[in-house]
C-alpha cells in the first residue's frame, strides 16, 4: 500500500524528531520518467554509453539535492561506476543500495519495438533494461531523491552504488566492492522479488540471501593424431565422450544451509504432496537421501540442494578424414554455497576416470556464501511485503546466479536481493526479446523500496 499523508501537525513533529519521514508524496510518474529515459541509454557491452548514463543518473540525484562532492563516477574501461553518498547522522557503517547499469545485447530486427526507446503500451513499458535491471534502479533513485527532497536524515550513511559490467566480466563490480570496503550491508535490487499467479494474486516473495557460484570448467583431450583409416585407442573424441557421460551420471553431495532450509520449510507447504513432504523431512534432515532424491529428481529445485555440473559445449576434431588431435567440452557448474572453486574441479578430475583429461577453470570465477538471515533486514522487507500483500510471508532464496551480490559476498559483506518487483511468470522477458514490466508496478515498487531504506536507515 502506498504511505499516507499524516495531517495532525503534533505526529509530523514527533515523527521528525526520530527522523523518519511523516509521509510520502506520489513520485511514480518522476520514476517512470527515470526508467523511460534510463532504457534510452544503450549500456552494452562495447558501447561506451554507461559512463553518459552514469553521468545523467549523478544530475537527478544533484537536483534532489546530493551534494556533487558526494557523488563519484569511476571509469572501469570503456564502462564506470557511479557511487552516491545520501550522509546521516552518525558513524554508522553504511547501508548500500546496489544495481547494475549495463544490459544484455538487442537486435532491434528481432523485436517488435526499438528495444532502446522505452514505449508504454498495454499497461507496460518496453525495453531492453526494462526489468534487468533498469527497474530497480529507477524505483531506488527515484526513492532516494524524493526522501533527500523531504530532509529525511538517515542515522547512517546511504550508498546508491551502480556497476557497469555485471552481464559481463564483473570488472566493475570488484571496483566498486574494493570502493566500499567496510560497509554494514548491501541492499540488491538484481535479485529477489515476487511472484503473481495468472490471475495477479501473490504466490511468494523471494528474500534472496545466497546464490550458487558460477563457474566454468574445460575438459580437454589431446593426442597426435593421425590417418583415420588407422584408428587409435588414444581419439580426444572418444575419450572426452567417455569422459562426458561419467559426468552425466555423477550426482554431488546433496548439502544444506540456514537459507535453504528456510527455503525449503517455505516451499513445502506451497507445494504439497510428496515433494512437500519430502522437502519438510530434507531441511529437518539433510543427510535423509530419500528426501533428497526426490527433490533432486525435479529439475527447478535440484539446484536448491546440492552442486550441478552440466556440459554445455564441445568442439573437437580438425578435418572428416583425420583423427583429431585434440577435443574440449566446456562444463557449467552451480556450485553450492561455501564449496571451494578447487574443491569442485577436483571432483570432477576424480569422476572423469581420465589422469590425461586436463580439467582447467575459465574465465575469473568468484566463490561466495550465502548471507546470514539478519532479523532486521528479514523484519523490514516482511513488513514492506505485508504493507502490499497482508498475508503474504517473506520466503529466504538462493538463486543459481549471478549478479553483482557474489563479489561483495565474497568479501564478506551480506548481500540481500529485495527487488520491488513483483510479475507473473509468463510476463517476465528478462535477457529475451520485447522485455517489459507492468506499468502498475511502480507505484508499489516505491512504496516497497521506502519503507525498506527507512527502516534499516533510521
Amino acid at each position: 500500500m502506498r504511505w499516507g499523508r499524516w495531517t495532525t501537525s503534533l505526529l509530523v513533529g514527533a515523527l521528525a524528531s526520530l527522523s523518519v519521514p511523516a509521509a510520502a508524496a506520489d513520485n511514480s510518474a518522476e520514476a517512470k520518467d527515470i526508467l523511460k529515459r534510463s532504457i534510452a541509454f544503450k549500456t552494452v557491452k562495447g558501447q561506451g554509453q554507461v559512463p553518459r548514463y552514469a553521468a545523467w543518473l549523478a544530475s537527478v540525484l544533484r537536483d534532489a539535492g546530493l551534494p556533487a562532492g558526494d557523488i563519484k563516477i569511476t571509469p572501469v574501461g570503456e564502462t564506470a561506476v557511479l557511487t552516491a553518498r545520501y550522509r546521516g547522522t552518525t558513524s554508522a557503517k553504511p547501508l548500500v543500495l546496489l544495481g547494475h547499469m549495463d544490459v544484455v545485447e538487442a537486435d532491434p530486427k528481432d523485436w517488435e519495438r526499438d528495444p532502446f526507446t522505452a514505449i508504454e503500451e498495454n499497461g507496460f513499458i518496453y525495453g531492453r533494461g526494462a526489468e534487468d535491471n533498469k527497474f530497480d534502479i529507477a524505483m531506488m533513485l527515484a526513492t532516494v531523491a524524493q526522501l533527500k527532497r523531504e530532509g529525511f536524515k538517515p542515522r547512517r550513511d546511504i550508498v546508491f552504488a551502480l556497476s557497469g559490467s555485471e552481464e559481463t566480466s564483473w570488472e566493475s563490480t570488484r571496483v566498486l566492492a574494493d570502493q566500499l570496503k567496510g560497509v554494514e550491508l548491501v541492499l540488491n535490487g538484481d535479485g529477489g522479488g515476487g511472484l503473481l499467479d495468472a490471475k495477479g494474486r501473490p504466490i511468494f516473495y523471494g528474500l534472496q540471501a545466497g546464490e550458487k557460484t558460477y563457474a566454468d570448467f574445460q575438459i580437454e583431450a589431446t593426442d597426435a593424431g593421425g590417418h583415420s583409416s588407422t584408428p587409435t585407442p588414444g581419439n580426444p573424441i572418444h575419450r572426452l565422450s567417455t569422459v562426458l557421460d561419467r559426468l552425466a551420471r555423477h550426482r554431488f553431495a546433496p548439502m544444506a544451509n540456514e537459507l535453504t532450509k528456510a527455503s525449503l520449510r517455505d516451499t513445502a507447504r506451497k507445494v504439497g504432496g510428496e515433494l512437500g513432504a519430502a522437502m519438510q523431512r530434507y531441511a529437518a534432515n539433510p543427510k535423509d537421501v530419500a528426501a533428497a532424491e526426490i527433490i533432486a529428481s525435479k529439475p527447478e529445485f535440484v539446484g536448491q540442494i546440492r552442486t550441478t555440473c552440466v556440459a554445455t559445449t564441445i568442439n573437437g576434431g580438425h578435418a572428416e578424414n583425420a583423427l583429431p588431435q585434440r577435443a574440449t567440452a566446456n562444463v557449467n557448474c552451480r556450485i553450492f554455497p561455501g564449496v571451494a572453486i578447487e574443491t569442485v574441479r577436483q571432483e570432477l578430475s576424480r569422476v572423469s576416470g581420465d589422469p590425461s583429461a586436463k580439467i582447467t577453470v575459465l574465465n575469473d570465477a568468484v566463490a561466495s556464501g550465502a548471507s546470514p538471515l539478519r532479523p532486521d533486514v528479514m523484519q523490514a522487507v516482511q513488513k514492506a511485503v505485508k504493507q502490499r500483500y497482508p498475508g503474504l510471508k517473506v520466503t529466504p532464496s538462493m538463486s543459481a546466479g549471478a549478479t553483482d551480490g557474489a563479489i561483495f559476498r565474497a568479501a564478506n559483506v551480506p548481500v540481500y536481493g529485495v527487488s520491488g518487483l513483483f510479475q507473473k511468470a509468463e510476463d517476465s522477458f528478462a535477457h529475451g526479446l520485447n522485455e517489459r514490466i507492468p506499468v502498475a508496478q511502480i507505484a508499489p515498487a516505491l512504496a516497497h523500496y521506502r519503507s525498506i531504506i527507512v527502516e534499516l536507515a533510521k
